[in-house]
């Protein structure tokens, strides 16, 4: 049987407008405004009628003009430091999935720990006109955000706080958690411990050096300068830094990574030594249970991080005169073996 056209039906190639789904729900066009947008003042047949009508026609409401009325482009940007690092996989996806709620793109980039090209990045989104930005900071200056924030574009921090601007910034308690890392090695009896983290430019690789520290201190501990290494994760520097700890007279018995990368060198590293070295780790990472020991951790919620900043960004988008504030996320210590294991002799 042919098919007859609706008259409020779009011709072939047309795409259906909100008049046409006026027509066919016979409604007015405000009604049918006030379906779409989800506004009150409209009784449930009408509303289902509306709704009828949408499905049938296939209509899709055009953003576009909603974009141009309230000045927003429904995007939001995410400068990350390394798309590659586990880390940041569900943190990425997090804030996606809320921005996602809001009706929401996300656009992101790396910034490869370079100060240079974060700034690049988070420019580049702003030019591009993107509602907020949550940005996992490179550098010590975000002065050269202040113009862009002035103009309305939400900004929230991630996992380290600005430099030089007052800002929101949603933080894991790495202070915390790294002092009750160590302070683990010491229960299990360990008495030199050493620490290899990130680049001391890095806000988390000194607060989990000062919870370590804590850690130390308030166990009495001396701490030769040789059981401290700070720097590139590369393999190559962790690989030395560990050996350094790992002999002469005051060889450590365990030792704490300031991050997954340094954890993953160092599980290698004992892995080729025939003694055993206690090893707690920040930050979880994949198959770390499955090894022979599990590997200790002291673990953040990732998520969480890009959920509660992604949240706070739309707070701000949706008009909410906040004052710039701190928000600190608890870690969790996971014990799976590695952090176990008691020093040589004991």
């Amino acid at each position: 049987m042919p098919h007859t056209r609706h008259p409020s039906e779009p011709r072939y190639g047309n795409r259906p407008t909100m008049k046409d789904v006026a027509a066919r729900a016979g409604v007015g066009l405000k009604t049918v405004s006030r379906v779409v947008n989800g506004e009150p003042g409209v009784t449930p047949d009408t509303e289902r009628r509306v709704h009828e009508a949408i499905e049938a026609l296939g209509f899709r409401r055009n953003d576009s003009a909603r974009v141009l009325r309230k000045g927003r482009t429904a995007t939001v940007g995410l400068v990350l430091e390394d798309l590659a690092d586990p880390f940041y996989g569900p943190l990425n996806r997090a804030v996606e999935e809320v921005a996602r709620t809001h009706g929401a793109l996300l656009i992101n980039g790396s910034s490869a720990e370079d100060p240079d090209r974060e700034r690049e990045l988070a420019l580049a989104l702003c030019a591009r006109r993107v509602d907020g930005l949550i940005v996992i900071p490179a550098g010590d200056d975000h002065r050269y955000l202040e113009p862009e924030i002035r103009a309305g574009v939400a900004t929230v921090f991630v996992d380290r706080p600005a430099g030089r601007i007052d800002a929101d910034v949603v933080l894991s308690d790495s202070f915390g958690g790294a002092r009750d890392g160590v302070a683990h090695l010491i229960a299990g009896g360990h008495r030199r411990i050493g620490f290899i983290g990130d680049h001391p430019r890095i806000h988390t690789a000194t607060e989990r050096l000062r919870g370590y520290h804590e850690a130390m201190d308030r166990a009495g501990l001396p701490v030769p300068a040789s059981w401290v290494s700070l720097g590139s994760t590369a393999p190559e520097r962790v690989t030395a830094a560990a050996g350094a700890m790992l002999s002469g007279p005051d060889a450590v018995t365990a030792l704490f990574a300031g991050n997954n990368r340094v954890t993953v060198t160092l599980v290698r590293v004992l892995a080729a030594r025939p003694g055993p070295v206690a090893l707690v780790g920040f930050d979880d990472f994949e198959l770390a249970d499955l090894l022979d020991p599990g590997v200790t951790v002291v673990a953040q919620d990732a998520a969480a991080l890009g959920r509660v900043a992604t949240d706070r960004l739309f707070q701000r988008l949706a008009g909410a005169g906040l004052p710039p504030a701190r928000i600190e996320l608890p870690t969790r210590l996971i014990p799976r073996g590695s952090g176990e294991l008691p020093p040589a002799g004991g």
